[in-house]
């Protein structure tokens, strides 16, 4: 099976910091991988390298087989890949419509539009004249991700999609991913709860100081070895 995105030896810099060294990544169409490891392992740095928002070597990274290492984050968006960052970046000023409607600008045509996205998260069509800043922190989460839905993407990523939640709103959110996986879409999880990692990921890569220490599918590999990658110590 060919992958729907590939990385090779990617390194990533913020000046003359390295923080990612020699990456080697694949994700198949539909899979649901999830990349764990402690705080400043590169976790972030590595979905910022694949949307666009640090520049790399163009055969870095490839999507559907085009390198796009070099590409600026709206041509990587127009591809097929979104990004739900960590934090949410709404826009403050804008209503919770409008938040969603930026992400149906770069033109993409599919399944997603307000109407499914409201039937995904109800409570933002009843909310949906209401200003992000009025919003709960997971209600926050909602529009990131329902922004993101909106350009209709081959490729969703979400970076630490449970920080800051509580438990019962990080398990609704995570009970809608298999409708957006059902939908043709492929994801990229960081999460920092590794035993939630391993039930909601096919796949899982382990980093660490910007490495990639163990890879694999999370139901052949076990919770020693996912612990010792993580933290770098036998568990």
């Amino acid at each position: 099976m060919s992958s729907l995105l590939e990385a090779q030896a990617l390194n990533a810099f913020y000046g003359d910091f390295q923080a990612l060294y020699e990456v080697e990544l694949s994700i198949n169409e539909g899979d649901v991988v999830a990349i764990v490891g402690a705080n400043g392992a590169g976790k972030t740095t590595l979905l910022r390298s694949i949307a666009g928002l640090l520049k790399n070597d163009a055969h870095s990274i490839r999507f559907n087989g085009t390198p796009i290492g070099h590409y600026r984050a709206d041509k990587v968006a127009k591809l097929g890949i979104a990004l739900v960052p960590e934090g949410r970046q709404l826009f403050p000023s804008l209503s919770v419509e409008e938040n969603l409607k930026l992400g149906a600008t770069v033109g993409r045509k599919g399944h997603w539009s307000l109407h499914s996205v409201f039937e995904l998260f109800p409570i933002l069509k009843e909310r949906r004249a209401v200003a992000s800043t009025q919003l709960s922190g997971g209600q926050q989460q909602m529009v990131a991700i329902g922004r993101a839905l909106m350009s209709n993407p081959d490729l969703i990523m979400f970076d630490e999609i449970s920080l800051g939640l509580a438990p019962v709103i990080i398990n609704s959110i995570y009970e809608q991913l298999p409708q957006v996986i059902n939908q043709g879409t492929t994801a990229v999880i960081i999460e920092q709860d590794i035993t939630r990692a391993l039930s909601s990921a096919s796949r899982v890569y382990c980093l660490q100081e910007g490495r990639v220490k163990l890879s694999g599918r999370t139901d052949e590999l076990t919770r020693q070895q996912i612990t010792q990658a993580y933290f770098g110590v036998a568990a």
